[in-house]
């Protein structure tokens, strides 16, 4: 049977509504599973309108009533804004507020098992801390809500996978955290995080710290103090780990298919080479062509996929959002639906 998706709308006035109106235009996509959208009426209309896409918009109250049907949008809409309170491209706590709703409206249906994953689209920070929702974004609400301590954020493109020890901090701070046990426990992550995706046994390279790794301790002692222990201990545990591999390098060696995954010691380390590999933006008419990429956060129980894109207000209502990560989302959520089902991971 095809999984049950819910797909988080975001912001209102971002352009989630636009990217998942676009995405679901694909007809393909039903063909394997049924996406339940949660997410407001007025900017999923205004969506429809502004793309051309027209869709039959198809409002639910729970996901066991979605038709399933190309061309028809079935949606969940927990909190309906009021007249006025949603402008394209402007932040505000109420759109903040819906799209927080969303969001634990997706969580508890994949927790009552509902739906089999939830796929997110892009939240704004601003606009959920003006609505008194103090995280600092999705991976943080969803591991406050399925009480979750030991997690990680994993992003991919193709079959460039990254995983970080440490995202939303300062690059200080992040020097910091970067300690044995964090480490070891993000290579397990790793390797879990292989398994949803279907992959068996992973290959695993753990990123230095420093310039060419320290260069045995040119640059920093990091690499043999905290990284190689962890790499050890990963190894007698039985994973096949590579590393401490300089950070110039390592991305490069996975892209070519000798890694399967890549454990990133900070946010920008792993950020930056995943949008090289799957944005395109073209410098004439300032689209973007390609938008490769999602982000997973691994180690919740349920299982949860994102756009790799923030809410662009700057684009908001003008039509031209580039639905490929939201569509590369969805098709992983199936694919580790999937793998969940066939008890592979």
């Amino acid at each position: 049977m095809k999984p049950t998706i819910a797909i988080t709308m975001g912001d209102p006035a971002g352009i989630g509504a636009e990217v998942t109106v676009r995405a679901l235009a694909h007809s393909a996509l039903y063909q394997i599973c049924t996406p339940v959208v949660i997410g407001s009426a007025e900017a999923l209309v205004d969506a429809n309108r502004f793309t051309g896409c027209r869709l039959s918009l198809h409002e639910i109250q729970t996901p066991d009533q979605a038709a399933g049907t190309p061309g028809m949008l079935d949606y969940i809409d927990p909190a309906p804004l009021a007249p006025g309170s949603y402008v394209p491209g402007k932040v505000s706590a109420a759109c903040g507020d819906a799209a927080f709703s969303y969001v634990t409206r997706g969580i508890s249906l994949a927790k009552s098992g509902d739906v089999a994953a939830v796929v997110t689209g892009p939240i704004n920070k601003e606009a959920l801390n003006l609505a008194g929702h103090h995280f600092d974004g999705h991976t943080e609400i969803f591991a406050r809500y399925t009480d979750t301590t030991n997690y990680a954020m994993l992003l991919a493109s193709g079959n460039l996978r990254v995983i970080h020890v440490t995202t939303h901090v300062s690059l200080r701070q992040a020097c910091d955290l970067v300690r044995t046990p964090r480490v070891l426990d993000t290579i397990r992550l790793a390797k879990r995080a292989l398994r949803e995706l279907g992959i068996a046994n992973g290959r695993i390279a753990v990123a230095g710290l420093n310039p060419h790794s320290s260069d045995n301790g040119l640059f920093g002692d990091e690499e043999a103090r905290e990284i190689l222990p962890a790499i050890e201990a990963a190894r007698a545990e039985g994973l096949d780990v590579t590393g401490p591999v300089p950070p110039d390098s390592v991305f490069v060696r996975a892209l070519g298919g000798e890694f399967d995954i890549v454990v990133a010691m900070y946010h920008d380390q792993g950020h930056i080479p995943l949008k090289l590999a799957g944005f395109r933006l073209d410098p004439v008419t300032g689209k973007y062509n390609s938008m490769s990429g999602i982000n997973t956060t691994i180690g919740l129980p349920i299982i949860r996929t994102s756009v790799d894109h923030g809410t662009a207000f700057d684009r908001a209502g003008l039509g031209t959002a580039n639905e490929g990560s939201m569509i590369e989302a969805i098709e992983v959520a199936v694919q580790m639906a999937n793998a969940k089902g066939s008890g592979i991971c």
